[in-house]
């Protein structure tokens, strides 16, 4: 734990999952829906004044200099040429691998924290901009509202899907996004559809036929849903959520021992970040 006052950076699900093209660059063209949870990771922030930037405590497997919350405060520093530093601690709780974005939404708070913190005085398009430098969903965590997104995921429409109740699932396995993006059996030329088909019930995943076939650890705990709920994957997983009809549904399926970490969330179509950010 880390002491308060502490910033939340909130996990996000990808509601449906669409690839509907590739650009000559070989980024893919996507459209999906973003629908934050209140599964979030902890971070405060202590300013120094001789322009440091610290992580302090550990991250398995990521270095300092990796970590993007450091990466983040270095660019934001970089750009504004502010001579102001920062110890930074993260209270993580947010799986890694998992397809929740985690690691983009500490980055998007680590720049709207610092940009208050450090007076920088940069709107959102400007640090959706700088965040676009970090990963392509750590725009949607700086713009803070579910949305339906097209491009590359980060040309956004709000939208207020229904924020049920989730059941959510890691399996016990890390997904490499970048690995199933260049897999050649992903599908690449998925019809578009409209906000209104995807109200009207259009989800799917055009990662999901990859994932099951390259990491058996998520077939298994795919399967072990689907056979009690609406199974779905967020973004390239590993993690698998179902909505639920109120919360002691998803209680009932968090009881029955899944194979893998389970949580019981709740869907937000405003992120938790604002109402630190605007006090309330």
């Amino acid at each position: 734990m880390i002491d308060l006052p502490a910033w939340p950076a909130p996990a996000k699900l990808n509601l449906m999952l669409r690839i509907v093209g590739r650009r000559t660059d070989g980024y893919h063209l996507l459209q999906t829906v973003f629908q934050f949870i209140d599964l979030c990771d902890y971070l405060a922030f202590d300013v120094r004044s001789d322009g440091k930037v610290c992580r302090v405590g550990t991250l398995d497997g990521v270095s300092p200099d990796d970590d993007l919350t450091v990466r983040a405060a270095r660019l934001l520093q970089g750009v504004t040429g502010l001579g102001m530093g920062v110890d930074i601690r993260l209270d993580k709780r947010i799986p890694m691998g998992g397809g929740l974005g985690g690691g983009s939404s500490d980055a998007a708070t680590t720049l709207i924290a610092l940009n208050r913190l450090w007076g920088c005085g940069l709107n959102e398009s400007e640090l959706g901009d700088l965040g676009r430098q970090l990963g392509a969903d750590v725009p949607i965590f700086i713009h803070g509202h579910a949305a339906w997104a097209e491009g590359v995921g980060d040309e956004f429409s709000d939208c207020e899907p229904p924020a049920p109740y989730y059941f959510l699932l890691a399996p016990l396995a890390k997904v490499d996004t970048g690995k199933v993006f260049q897999e050649p059996e992903l599908t690449r030329n998925s019809r578009r559809i409209t906000i209104r088909d995807f109200l009207a019930g259009e989800r799917g995943n055009d990662c999901l036929a990859v994932v099951r076939e390259r990491y058996p650890e998520v077939a298994h705990a795919f399967d072990w849903l689907l056979a009690r709920a609406d199974a779905q994957l967020t973004g390239t997983g590993a993690c698998i959520f179902a909505p639920c009809n109120g919360r002691e549904e998803a209680e009932s399926l968090l009881s029955q021992q899944p194979p893998g970490n389970a949580w019981v969330v709740k869907g937000m179509n405003r992120s938790p970040l604002l109402d630190v950010l605007h006090g309330g």
